[in-house]
């Protein structure tokens, strides 16, 4: 009797497991290898619901895939992922992205322009740096979508 309450809390764990990771919104992430922020900001998004999968490609290519996929050249940071159907470049909070997914507005996507300390990815200790989330327009234009304060 013992194992077999044993095997079932196994089933029911795996199941429950396998049903987090159905829900999870699937994230394809490009970067270059070996980039540690990069892989850093992909846990934090695992830690928030997301399920990114990262592609190593070479920096020259990555730059050409940013431009090809509406990322103005001032918005440009160290990874880009793609999550139903926006453009996420750089260190964005998952909060952010949560409420893009959720408002579904007509852009290309968000960007947090260079590797700002203490953004998701970052974060190495208390240390926190001002910076701003933005909105891409259609058009290439961007405006703030919204901004973390500095310490």
């Amino acid at each position: 009797m013992t194992s077999g309450k044993a095997l079932f809390a196994v089933m029911l764990t795996a199941l429950t497991a396998g049903q987090a990771l159905a829900q999870a919104t699937q994230m394809d992430v490009k970067k270059t290898n070996g980039c540690g922020c990069c892989l850093a900001w992909m846990e934090r998004m695992q830690e928030n619901g997301f399920a990114p999968q990262g592609d190593d490609m070479f920096a020259g290519l990555l730059v050409r895939y940013k431009l090809d996929n509406g990322v103005p050249p001032k918005m440009v940071s160290c990874h880009t992922a793609m999550v139903e159907g926006y453009v996420i470049e750089g260190h964005v909070p998952a909060a952010d992205i949560r409420r893009l997914l959720d408002e579904r507005p007509d852009a290309v996507g968000l960007a947090v322009p260079g590797m700002p300390l203490g953004s998701p990815g970052m974060d190495f200790g208390d240390a926190r740096k001002a910076f701003d989330v933005f909105l891409i327009g259609p058009d290439g234009t961007t405006e703030i979508y919204s901004s973390y304060p500095g310490n």
